[in-house]
């Protein structure tokens, strides 16, 4: 749990991906992650949280349905949602977290 919330410390955005192994929607969010790391490169991070291994960490945030995908900022959570979410998305929400003054 430490290591978790040095991970989201940080004043780079970090998008988190909670999701579970048996998960299909979780599946077809990994390559949407991997083209995502891609484009953003060293911008932002992006670490993957599987629920069912941390569930502390789970209901800590409130995850109640994978995939959820939660961008923190400084430690706190900066936006979220849940389900299959498509890059465009998460590209614009992590270019609005690296706009001076966020």
């Amino acid at each position: 749990m430490s290591e978790f919330k040095e991970m989201i410390a940080s004043s780079k955005p970090t998008l988190v991906d909670f999701y579970a192994t048996w998960c299909g929607p979780c599946k077809m969010q990994a390559p949407i992650l991997e083209e995502l790391k891609k484009k953003i490169g060293d911008s932002a991070n992006i670490i993957k949280i599987d629920v069912d291994r941390a569930p502390e960490i789970a209901a800590e945030y409130m995850v109640r349905s994978v995939p959820t995908l939660i961008i923190f900022k400084n430690g706190e959570p900066q936006w979220r949602t849940a389900g299959l979410t498509q890059l465009e998305v998460l590209e614009d929400k992590i270019k609005i977290q690296l706009e001076p003054g966020k």
